[in-house]
């Protein structure tokens, strides 16, 4: 298997696409509008990506935060609001607060486990700082670690009683970031002892499963790379300092935060500890040369892909219990209107 994550064209796999992943074995597939065009395509695309490795756990991943980010939108699935609106919630009423992130992630598990979708790049855990970029922005569950840990918490339960694994993202921290990443490479001059704050909700939720890394450049640890192609940050500070022995994706590769050919920065990325390179444009000259680039799976990497599957379930139908727990969502996000 070979320890990358890659994109798909289109709606439906094209004959090339079939037969290179077939040959190729990659650890699974990310999921974007362009490939989502309504529930009975989207499961047909999913069951036909299993059907190609044989295997039901297998990891087929999403963007499905809410908000601005959402890559499955009405009419054809539920909306679900920004971190913002829970993290105003929980000014007033915490517990409300996280009963209502619990419940509007569960509804969002089980309509993707209905999909056949397995993992959700969701929670962020990076911290809303005043003066950065908004390529966090109203994304983020607060600027309080405490708060952003706790509602965080309620996601990654939420989403695994819907059968899908969350991930937390992005480490160490992108809420400083001065840049959209997308665009431009961040560096962050935070002094180790500020980055403190930053790390604090990863290190509460140390034990998910799946993790993310971020493409900022933090001189506190790192003054040449950033954390992604980062050996020092991914050694001390991911593995260490926070202590996450999770499953650690890239970000996205093709972003232009980092510089170099897509497979320079792929086996750059692996050999920094990255378990599996997320590769997301679908293109073939890309993919091919990742697969030529970057070794065989380790066994570790292949243990912790296993753990990140192993609660996962695929549903036949969406469960009917999704639209009470919506309903139960909104009648607590309803408080924090009538507080305001």
């Amino acid at each position: 298997m070979i320890p990358a994550i890659f994109g798909l064209g289109g709606p439906h796999l094209t004959a090339d696409e079939r037969a290179f992943f077939r040959e190729a074995d990659p650890a699974g597939y990310i999921l974007f509008g362009r490939n989502c065009v309504d529930p009975e395509q989207l499961r047909a695309l999913t069951d036909d990506l299993r059907s190609i490795h044989g295997r039901d756990r297998l990891l087929i991943s999403i963007d499905q935060e809410g908000g601005r980010v959402a890559r499955l939108r009405p009419p054809h699935w539920s909306a679900y609001p920004c971190g913002e609106v829970f993290a105003r919630l929980y000014q007033t009423a915490p517990a409300s607060a996280i009963a209502a992130a619990r419940a509007n992630a569960t509804a969002m598990g089980l309509e993707l486990a209905a999909m056949g979708i397995t993992v959700n790049y969701h929670p962020p855990l990076d911290l809303r700082v005043p003066g950065a970029h908004d390529v966090i922005g109203d994304r983020a569950f607060g600027a309080d670690p405490v708060q952003v840990a706790a509602l965080g918490r309620a996601v990654l339960e939420g989403l695994a009683a819907g059968g899908v694994t969350g991930c937390i993202k992005h480490m160490p921290g992108h809420g400083r970031s001065d840049v959209d990443t997308h665009k431009a490479l961040p560096t962050v001059t935070a002094s180790a002892a500020e980055l403190e704050a930053d790390l604090a909700p990863f290190r509460r939720l140390n034990h998910a499963l799946i993790g993310m890394t971020g493409h900022l450049v933090f001189t506190a640890w790192d003054a040449e790379n950033p954390a992604t192609l980062s050996p020092i940050v991914i050694r001390e500070v991911i593995r260490g300092a926070i202590g996450f022995d999770g499953l650690l994706l890239t970000d996205d590769i093709d972003m232009e935060a980092l510089g170099g050919a897509i497979v320079e920065r792929a086996a750059r990325a692996h050999a920094a500890g990255c378990d599996i390179i997320l590769n997301c444009w679908a293109k073939m000259d890309d993919m091919a040369g990742i697969c030529e680039v970057l070794p065989a799976m380790s066994d570790a990497t292949a243990a912790r892909l296993d753990r990140a599957l192993a609660g996962t379930r695929i549903a036949p139908a969406l469960a009917t219990e999704q639209r009470e727990l919506l309903a139960t969502r909104d009648a607590l996000l309803a408080l924090a209107e009538q507080a305001a």
